[in-house]
């Protein structure tokens, strides 16, 4: 590929099982450059299977950057995650003439790295396990009804069954003594390079027996021995997530195994959909046939701002 005049961050993102990592992967490949991945459970050892992380044969094809660097116990963050991106990027725009690509769906994590987030105040150890004992003791209708006196404004507008981000607004109320919506200022930041979205558009149906067929694939992989093998950290929140949660269900008597297969696909159908609101409102994304030819797709990255 030729040098960019401005580097481009190339970012495929949408919902889970689409074929985000394939399509990375040949991306990366043609334009010569690393992957960064953008999966808030993939940061985590330990986990590849339940995870859906790229095989060992994906990941010598192409270097990728942010999979199985944290311990379950680790703490991470959006901002965290925008701070590392932000600090690798250059190096792996100077590797590769200008191009880098950003691959997951975890929109969070995508939105923090393309538009920035507000600059928050570093949560204490004091304040976390505070919050972490509410939880623990009573549960997220405890965590909603503090967080209801705290901060009225978020309260009525985060999805109440969403405890990760109910928890991450109460800590950040908590420290900084003030309401967490007052912190956000919805300003976009203003990046060092272009962007450009790509999301793959499958029609309903179809995903959702691709997502059906990679529960089974998982399963045959060994999900369930994955599962048992993390049970006794299952109160942290790495492990808090579609599939092991069915699974920790299933060790406790509290649902048969078929039962927590079919609750596994359900909740990653639910998950699916949720992905795909959020990116329907973001005029930004182009949408991609998943049939569309490779070289359709980098003539159209190519054509995204002038190349030396």
């Amino acid at each position: 590929m030729k040098t960019r005049r401005k580097p481009l961050l190339v970012v495929v993102t949408g919902p889970t099982a689409s074929g985000k990592t394939s399509l990375a992967i040949e991306l990366a490949e043609r334009l010569g450059c690393e992957i960064i991945s953008a999966d808030s459970r993939q940061l985590f050892r330990d986990i590849p299977v339940g995870t859906a992380a790229p095989s060992p044969d994906e990941l010598r094809r192409v270097r990728h950057h942010m999979i199985a660097t944290l311990d379950l116990d680790s703490y991470y963050s959006a901002a965290q995650f925008e701070a590392d991106a932000l600090e690798l990027l250059p190096a792996l725009f100077d590797k590769s003439g200008g191009y880098a690509v950003v691959c997951g769906g975890s929109m969070m994590y995508v939105d923090a790295l393309v538009n920035g987030i507000d600059e928050m105040p570093s949560v204490s150890d004091e304040v976390r396990d505070k919050v972490a004992r509410l939880a623990a003791e009573q549960g997220t209708e405890g965590l909603l009804a503090l967080l209801e006196i705290t901060d009225p404004d978020y309260y009525a507008e985060v999805d109440h069954s969403n405890t990760k981000r109910v928890i991450h607004a109460l800590e950040i109320s908590m420290q900084a003594g003030v309401p967490y919506s007052s912190l956000r200022t919805g300003r976009k930041a203003v990046r060092p390079f272009d962007i450009i979205k790509i999301a793959i558009d499958r029609p309903r149906q179809e995903l959702f027996d691709r997502i059906n067929r990679r529960v089974d694939a998982m399963i045959d992989a060994g999900l369930p021995d994955e599962a048992r093998r993390v049970s006794h950290l299952r109160q942290l929140n790495a492990l808090n997530t579609v599939g092991y949660k069915e699974m920790f269900a299933f060790f406790d008597g509290t649902m048969d195994f078929d039962t927590a297969v079919a609750r596994i696909k359900k909740n990653t159908r639910v998950y699916a959909k949720k992905q795909l609101t959020w990116l329907r409102r973001d005029q930004s994304v182009k949408w991609i046939d998943p049939a569309e030819p490779i070289d359709n797709i980098i003539d159209m990255i190519e054509a995204h701002e002038n190349i030396d």
